[in-house]
């Protein structure tokens, strides 16, 4: 089976490394290929230095109508049995272009949609009216999470049309043998100018309003212990969380490392992962904390509420304001001062291990190009 999955950009993004992790996992026998309208950044780099062939569409914009009859003949010329979309804008054009390539089995993926939000973006009528009619060209729509088939629900599209698949974590990279674990540890405090001894507190995700790191950022500064704050990740509100660092006086307390792709063995340098945000579509970075062996502090995660709360134990959900995460991080601080072992892998990691998921979209796939 050949199939073209259609994104709209390949950066260093949350359903960007998705795909590249998917396209690991997927059968042997369904052959992928990956399309992006544009920005062909970090992951496509990745994808091809790991053998994926990587077609760049140059797409100039939004409105770069020119883009559309490039890619139905790169699908015609690809003879694809079905083709996946990924993120709006490649799920207008990419479930058109299917259609008019004569593709029958066409599926997307919904990363990040909320009542009233795409992808960080207000959904105006607009964008809500283009989505449904795109949205019929397809043959079935991926919610990565309950609330995600919800909202897709509640807009108006079918539930036969909605295949809950979630999100996956590669589970067997942050399994490390505790020896490997302390190197990476004292190698990576040393690398961001950690002490050894202090306590470090890790945020993980684009830096972004909707992250509000700006919640961490004061939390920590109300710690009087001489705590730290790593924030893993890149984006437009770098400049606006250094600001609030310096009112409050947290200088080099803040480490702010960029865009990172050894995230596993970042973690292995935290005490505690901290997840502020208010609106997640999956909660992706609490995952990968839990899979770590963190204590995790977080205040939205759909994929830990579809589950009981046996399956992280480790995991407690709070209010996203600074007082709330200064409290929940000096009691961690009480309770695991100097304690550096791995805390054990709760079942909810297991749950969502990209090797399981990655076999249901490939059934799925079995089974739309079947019909």
């Amino acid at each position: 089976m050949r199939v073209l999955h259609v994104v709209t950009g390949l950066a260093s993004g949350g359903a960007e490394r998705q795909l590249q992790l998917l396209l690991r996992h997927l059968p042997a026998h369904q052959h992928c290929e990956v399309a992006a309208l544009t920005n062909p950044g970090a992951v496509a780099a990745a994808l091809s230095a790991e053998g994926v062939t990587v077609h760049h569409l140059a797409m100039r914009g939004n409105r770069d109508l020119g883009a559309l009859p490039r890619l139905v003949r790169l699908i015609r010329a690809g003879r694809y049995d079905l083709v996946h979309t990924h993120l709006y804008r490649a799920q207008l054009y990419g479930r058109l272009a299917a259609r008019l390539a004569g593709v029958r089995a066409v599926v997307s993926t919904e990363h990040s949609l909320h009542a009233g939000v795409i992808e960080g973006r207000p959904v105006t009528r607009g964008v809500k009216g283009l989505y449904l009619l795109a949205e019929r060209l397809g043959t079935t729509t991926v919610a990565v999470s309950r609330q995600v088939a919800q909202t897709l629900h509640a807009w108006g599209v079918p539930q036969a049309r909605i295949e809950l698949i979630p999100n996956g974590i590669d589970a067997a990279r942050y399994h490390r043998p505790d020896a490997d674990r302390a190197a990476d540890r004292a190698r990576l405090r040393t690398e961001l100018g950690l002490p050894p001894e202090s306590w470090v507190v890790g945020g993980v995700g684009r830096l972004v309003p909707g992250k509000r790191f700006h919640v961490l950022v004061e939390a920590v500064a109300e710690l009087d212990d001489g705590a730290r704050l790593v924030l893993v990740g890149e984006g437009p509100e770098r400049a606006a969380l250094e600001r609030r660092a310096a009112e409050l006086g947290l200088g080099e307390r803040l480490v702010l490392t960029g865009e990172r792709d050894d995230v596993p063995e970042l973690l292995a340098a935290l005490d505690v992962l901290a997840a502020p945000s208010t609106a997640e579509t999956f909660g992706l970075g609490v995952l990968e904390g839990l899979a770590a062996g963190l204590p995790v502090r977080h205040s939205a995660c759909p994929a830990l509420d579809e589950l009981p709360p046996t399956a992280a134990p480790q995991a407690r959900r709070i209010p996203s304001d600074a007082a709330a995460y200064a409290a929940a991080l000096r009691d961690l601080r009480h309770l695991n001062d100097h304690n550096t072992d791995p805390l054990p892998r709760p079942p909810a990691v297991g749950h969502y291990d990209i090797a399981r998921v990655a076999a249901d979209l490939g059934a799925l796939y079995d089974r739309l190009a079947a019909a």
